[in-house]
């Protein structure tokens, strides 16, 4: 009897001290395939799966805004055989805009992050028709013709509706809000004519300003675009407090081993700091953003600091 539980002993150590990781990790991804946030978690996973060692499945659990995948991803086994990707709607929008205790997860007492991914800055640009060939006589005429024009974004809460918002109350213009279904239908109903303004991720926007059918008016970023070179930043352009993007970054569930977490974002960090990840980003208009714990820290405070002063003044709810 005592050689069996000797055995079963050294069984069990042999098993709890076996390389992490020992079997493909699950990276759950809050949109549908072929999005944005879709085609940079493909590109990261499969250089992190070289530099783990293990392939990196994606996992797509589109709906409500992001809460279905971060509600599964919080719930799943700490482990670290399951990472969320977190964007600025499921970590920073959703506890803001739902009543206190109505949101079924925590992004802060649920989540251990390993750090931040990409960004890819927002490309605002306006219908054809729309008489403004710069971001100045946009704003002038916005202001001319208040409550008269509108704009599409890819829903209620969503990114691109939280940036027109933020354009509004930094610019004292008012627009109206049109919300559609994804970022490409909000785009095609500029191109239409049947919303004056769109503002979305440089390559949900870029291929129709080429195009000729949408005209762009400035990135709201710090830096141009390799993407889009030629287009004007929001300094540039006349408007330098507009800063926004499209961001990500990586999560495990609390009560992941220290040691897990260690390993899996040395190698977050070691991935995206490899030229051919980062020039195959930047070529599709997004940055990688390979920064330590601290970085992280500062701009999640900074995020919700925006983005609560945004809700607020627009009166952002949850449907």
């Amino acid at each position: 009897m005592m050689a069996v539980a000797g055995c079963c002993l050294l069984t069990a150590n042999a098993l709890s001290a076996e390389p992490f990781p020992a079997k493909p990790i699950r990276l759950v991804v809050p949109f549908g395939a072929g999005g944005i946030t879709d085609n940079i978690a493909r590109l990261v996973g499969q250089e992190w799966s070289g530099a783990l060692g293990q392939t990196v499945l994606i996992e797509n659990r589109p709906g409500a805004g992001g809460l279905i995948a971060a509600q599964a991803a919080a719930k799943a086994a700490p482990d670290g055989y399951t990472v969320f990707m977190g964007t600025v709607g499921t970590q920073i929008v959703n506890p803001l805009i739902y009543p206190a205790g109505k949101l079924p997860y925590s992004p802060d007492s649920q989540f251990t992050p390993l750090g931040m991914v990409s960004k890819s800055p927002f490309m605002l640009a306006v219908a054809a028709s729309v008489p403004a060939r710069d971001l100045n006589e946009f704003l002038a005429y916005a202001r001319s013709h208040p409550d008269r024009l509108d704009y599409g974004s890819a829903g209620s809460a969503s990114a691109p509706h939280m940036s027109m918002e933020l354009f509004k109350l930094l610019s004292g213009t008012k627009i109206n809000h049109v919300p559609y279904k994804s970022g490409a239908e909000a785009v095609n109903a500029a191109i239409g004519g049947h919303v004056a303004a769109v503002i979305d991720a440089v390559p949900v926007v870029m291929p129709q300003v080429k195009a000729g059918k949408l005209r762009a008016l400035a990135i709201a970023n710090g830096t141009r675009s390799s993407a889009a070179p030629t287009v004007p930043t929001s300094q540039e352009a006349g408007l330098p407090s507009f800063e926004t993007s499209s961001w990500n970054a990586l999560y495990v569930p609390a009560g992941t081993p220290p040691a897990v977490v260690d390993r899996l974002a040395t190698t977050l960090r070691t991935t995206l700091a490899r030229p051919g990840l980062r020039s195959r980003l930047a070529a599709q208009g997004s940055e990688a953003l390979a920064g330590t714990q601290q970085e992280y820290a500062a701009t999640m405070a900074a995020e919700k600091k925006k983005w609560a002063a945004v809700v607020e003044a627009a009166k952002i709810k949850a449907e």
